[in-house]
């Protein structure tokens, strides 16, 4: 009868070695590599803070030597005229992370930070000296429908009349480091939530909006920034929301095309597919058998797009290692999909790739 225990690897991926090697590694080299791999592994997830602080300052210094036409590719806005005749304006350089919901944090696509500036739209080029370079800024909430041409100007007095202030009895619309200073005419946004949905306002969207804080740059008009209009959902919808990547352990409705309570995810957990990984196993050792459970009503469009949101999961890195007898001289190797991975022969590993038909039809005989 065959013998099961785990193997421990903490490989991201799937671990496999490279096929068709001339000499196949021994066993204790392969422990070796997935030993380091653990350890690399673990200096990134320490370094990942300080990397993310020090992309963000690189950032910045980029910023502030490239003009919009070399990042966003946008046309000039309407001129606004400033200081010795320069058209000088506020704009956001990141896109917001959408959707966003109460209570969750404000950041930029893929987590990135959110960058503004300062620019002279007359060279393209950011403001880097000056009086108007260090400036500090106001984060405001504007309705979601001001001012929809991205080309038409307005004055100040059009831009604070948009202002979205809190509802009655409610906390302000939004809290954190609403307000960021310009450094050489590039700032970085901190960390900063949204109290309140947007579904109350005629449009039911909110824009951010930049302005210069009062007590800077006074009798100098600088044109303000907005972003483009987004819904601000309540954060009981979060709960419901999918996981990019998922979780093994991630209930399976967090996948795509299954929703929550819904016939696909009620037929699954019936057949005892609670998770992620019950997902992913069967879709590796039976993906007709999962198909039938999901029934007539999963297209095939639909499927596609289940299983590939599904293989974006990240593995933890376990491997199993079936053996033939019980002088364990030969053994299988599965990850935590229950996929074949190699085989040890000895203390020698072959890698699936490496094997030919002949040897993997021997192998299912086991």
């Amino acid at each position: 009868m065959n013998e099961k225990r785990g193997l421990e690897a903490a490989a991201a991926g799937d671990g496999r070695p490279e096929a068709k090697r001339s000499r196949p590694p021994a066993l204790a080299s392969v422990i070796v590599e997935a030993l380091k791999v653990d350890s690399l592994q673990r200096l990134c997830s320490s370094l990942e803070p300080i990397l993310r602080r020090v992309v963000s300052e690189e950032v910045e210094r980029a910023l502030g030597k490239l003009g919009p036409a070399a990042i966003t590719g946008r046309s000039s806005p309407k001129r606004i005229e400033g200081p010795g005749g320069r058209n000088l304006q506020l704009q956001f350089r990141t896109r917001l992370s959408l959707p966003l919901f109460t209570g969750g944090k404000v950041e930029g696509e893929q987590g990135a930070a959110i960058h503004v500036v300062l620019l002279d739209t007359g060279n393209g080029c950011v403001v880097s000296s000056g009086l108007e370079s260090s400036s500090k800024l106001d984060i405001v909430v504007l309705e979601g429908d001001f001012n929809n041409e991205d080309e038409e100007g307005w004055t100040e007095e059009e831009f604070d009349s948009h202002i979205v202030k809190e509802r009655e009895g409610k906390r302000p619309i939004i809290t954190g480091d609403i307000q960021v200073t310009l450094k050489e005419g590039v700032g970085t946004i901190g960390e900063f939530t949204f109290t309140d949905n947007s579904s109350w306002i005629r449009s039911r969207k909110f824009r951010l909006g930049l302005k210069i804080a009062s007590g800077f740059c006074e009798g100098v008009r600088i044109r303000e920034a907005k972003t483009e209009a987004f819904m601000v959902k309540d954060h009981r919808g979060e709960l419901y929301k999918k996981h990019y990547p998922p979780a093994l352990k991630d209930e399976v409705w967090r996948l795509e095309k299954i929703g929550k309570d819904g016939s696909f995810h009620k037929r699954l957990n019936k057949s005892g597919i609670l998770t992620v990984e019950d997902f992913l196993r069967l879709v590796v050792r039976d993906p007709q058998k999962l198909r039938t459970i999901l029934g007539s009503g999963m297209s095939n469009k639909m499927w596609d797009s289940l299983v590939e949101h599904a293989k974006t999961c990240v593995l933890s890195g376990k491997y199993y290692i079936y053996y033939s007898d019980e002088n364990r001289t030969a053994g299988a190797i599965f990850n935590d999909l229950y996929a074949f991975c190699g085989l040890i022969s000895g203390e020698q590993f072959y890698s699936s790739e490496s094997l030919d038909d002949g040897q993997k039809i021997l192998l299912m005989g086991w």
